[in-house]
């Protein structure tokens, strides 16, 4: 993106930690985009988690590296109000703020102004891999407010930074019969469960049996916290597809394994796309690690 920039449009489509970098960038480079975020704060994933949330990994490998943590910030790993702040600090700084348009869903997107026959035909994008394209076309944005008021918003470019999970459950496909309407108890998702909010939530699981079902972030929260208030006496139960190999830290065997796979070294013990002889023999002898 170069000279001229100022003159585009550009849409950004969500406001979690990818939404405010992108804004603030662009902002820098003159253009003055509009984010859409669906949800009435920034912050993503980081909006709704349960109490118990804190980072994974270390403060200083989480966060911006034009913008570090206050000093007032002093835990390895800070928890989810922590991040909260933290990313709204940074929304602030910068002017991000004033560009998001909170409550307004992006339902769909086409490109237009351009033949189905010519896009198809493209190699790169606009056929010639300008991130603006030839002019002729544009990204036709579907936007529904709060009122649920549908409009119709206008783009030369467009970035997605909806993240994984985009606040659609992934919730398995069961038989007939065979899922949460055959169940005598309560079937929430954690997605749901974290929306609730820390009170609520608490005072549904407070005194019951819980089954967790998955070994993600989202899975190990929920259980610290039914564990955290249920204690021995209602135990909580996880139930996981892949066997698990549960780490205290980094050591194993007195080795720091984060060398191996938190690093681009990690990148090779894993099969890519497009990978040569090369690459294919070194991940197959390495994948044992």
């Amino acid at each position: 993106m170069g000279m001229g920039m100022e003159n585009k449009s550009v849409a950004i489509i969500g406001a979690g930690v990818s939404g405010l970098a992108a804004c603030k960038h662009l902002l820098e480079r003159g253009c003055r985009p509009v984010v859409f975020e669906a949800d009435t704060v920034v912050g993503g994933v980081w909006a709704h988690t349960p109490d118990c949330t804190r980072l994974q990994t270390e403060r200083t490998m989480y966060q911006y590296t034009d913008f570090p943590w206050p000093d007032s910030v002093t835990e390895e790993f800070p928890n989810n109000r922590q991040v909260a702040a933290y990313l709204n600090a940074y929304a602030r700084r910068f002017g991000v703020l004033e560009c998001i348009r909170f409550e307004h869903r992006v339902a769909g997107m086409e490109y237009v102004g351009v033949a189905e026959e010519e896009v198809a035909a493209w190699d790169e994008w606009a056929g010639c891999a300008d991130a603006f394209g030839s002019g002729n076309g544009k990204w036709r944005l579907t936007v529904a407010d709060a009122q649920g008021q549908v409009q119709v918003h206008k783009a030369d470019f467009v970035i997605l930074c909806i993240g994984r999970f985009s606040n659609v459950p992934n919730i398995p496909k069961l038989p007939p019969g065979k899922g949460p309407e055959s169940f005598d108890g309560k079937v929430i998702h954690s997605m749901d469960y974290s929306k609730m909010g820390s009170q609520k939530a608490k005072e549904m699981v407070k005194g019951k049996h819980v089954t967790v079902i998955g070994y993600g972030h989202s899975a190990l929260d929920i259980a610290n916290e039914c564990a955290s208030l249920n204690g021995t006496e209602k135990p909580c139960t996880m139930v996981v597809r892949t066997k698990q190999w549960v780490l205290p830290d980094f050591y194993a065997w007195g080795i720091d394994i984060s060398k191996l796979y938190l690093t681009r070294f990690g990148e090779l013990l894993i099969h890519k796309p497009g990978e040569g002889l090369f690459l294919s023999l070194l991940a197959t002898i390495l994948t044992p690690l």
